[in-house]
């Protein structure tokens, strides 16, 4: 709900797609903390670290909701809290896994987090759907009121997850020495493993490439591709959404019946190739099929990704190795400047498609380079 509504209003206010992908970027920054927020669960525990990070989305929101109804709100503003924001929000994804994978065993990694992304599929299926609703309706003040209500009842529920294991409970003494210390063996860690510096790579130049033209860039296709409202944007959003959905629930059901590192590949490629077919689309009726499409390769790409990683991680180092997934998310910034350049200039489909194309490319290349890691039978990442 936040981020269509807040990505909307800067569009609308300002105009600017540029402005848009700025927005959209600052909600990126905290990546090159990410590795930090890691760290911080392996050694006090994954549940405490994810608890504070929804104190503070509250904390934030109700700043958000307290401008609105005094009438400060204006896009500055906007910009500086989704910077803050950005501090916190990239670490989220990556430290609820690295929690999932504490509570489950092994075989059952890939349904639990399957299980995991259709409660956050269905949410932005919600959200898409209502949060545009809201602000057309009550205005800014009171949706932002209902999205500051969830962030409270989310830190509440956060706190009945998990075991709240961190390093002290592992090897049953307290973490001691240096969290940079901590944060170097974790980054050794993944140099030494052919399999997760190649799924770290692939990551980055996913970011880069492919989440922009999901998510991020998505008002303005709604507005200057369309030329529609901010309900169709809701459309779209859950349309991909309602795909990775779909993705999500066949995972959870058939899960270990596909190599899940052969399925990164195949999927990655899949998701470029339906969102270079949605790019070529010129209304609402042919878009949201292929946003559908999109968001069930995207699922089944990025479940198999986050399984893998976690599989054949050691238990010690998961917090960091999601951290520094999270990392990876860094792509979205020199993604999202360089489509505020091209998009201006040489249109939305133009950019998508060379997006979706130099994508391509690069997947196939990292699966050629570490083939004996993705596509050998027996190889690690194939286990079921």
């Amino acid at each position: 709900m936040e981020t269509i509504i807040l990505g909307w209003y800067v569009l609308t206010e300002t105009g600017s797609v540029l402005l848009l992908t700025l927005f959209a970027s600052l909600q990126h920054v905290g990546t090159l903390v990410a590795p930090l927020f890691g760290v911080m669960g392996d050694r006090v525990g994954l549940r405490a670290v994810l608890c504070a990070m929804r104190t503070a989305y509250f904390a934030l929101a109700a700043t958000l909701m307290t401008l609105a109804y005094a009438g400060l709100l204006d896009p500055a503003v906007v910009l500086v809290l989704a910077a803050v924001t950005g501090v916190v929000r990239p670490s989220d994804v990556g430290m609820r896994s690295a929690l999932a994978s504490d509570t489950m065993p092994p075989a059952l990694l890939m349904g639990a987090i399957s299980i995991q992304r259709t409660t956050q599929d269905s949410a932005r299926i919600a959200g898409a759907l209502t949060g545009t609703a809201l602000v057309a309706t009550l205005g800014m003040g009171p949706a932002y009121t209902v999205v500051a209500a969830f962030y409270a009842t989310s830190a509440l529920l956060t706190l009945q997850t998990g075991g709240g294991r961190g390093a002290r409970d592992r090897r049953g003494e307290p973490a001691a020495g240096s969290p940079w210390r901590d944060l170097r063996e974790g980054l050794a860690y993944v140099r030494r493993a052919p399999l997760l510096l190649a799924l770290m790579t692939l990551a980055f130049f996913l970011n880069m490439t492919a989440f922009p033209l999901m998510s991020s860039l998505m008002p303005y296709v709604a507005k200057d591709v369309y030329g529609a409202d901010q309900a169709t944007l809701g459309y779209l959003v859950a349309a991909g959404a309602c795909g990775a959905l779909l993705g999500s629930v066949a995972l959870s059901r058939y899960r270990g019946t596909f190599p899940a590192g052969r399925m990164v590949i195949v999927f990655s490629c899949a998701w470029y190739a339906m969102l270079m077919l949605f790019a070529q689309t010129a209304a609402p009726a042919t878009g949201v099929p292929a946003l559908v499409l999109a968001g069930i390769a995207f699922a089944l790409g990025q479940i198999s990704m986050f399984t893998t990683l976690l599989r054949n991680s050691d238990e010690r180092f998961r917090g960091r190795i999601m951290g520094i997934r999270m990392l990876a998310i860094y792509g979205n910034l020199p993604g999202l400047w360089t489509a505020g350049v091209l998009i201006p200039a040489y249109g939305y489909a133009f950019t998508a498609t060379l997006y979706c194309t130099l994508g391509i490319v690069v997947t196939v290349a990292i699966a050629l380079r570490w083939r004996a890691e993705f596509w050998r039978p027996d190889a690690p990442a194939n286990r079921r």
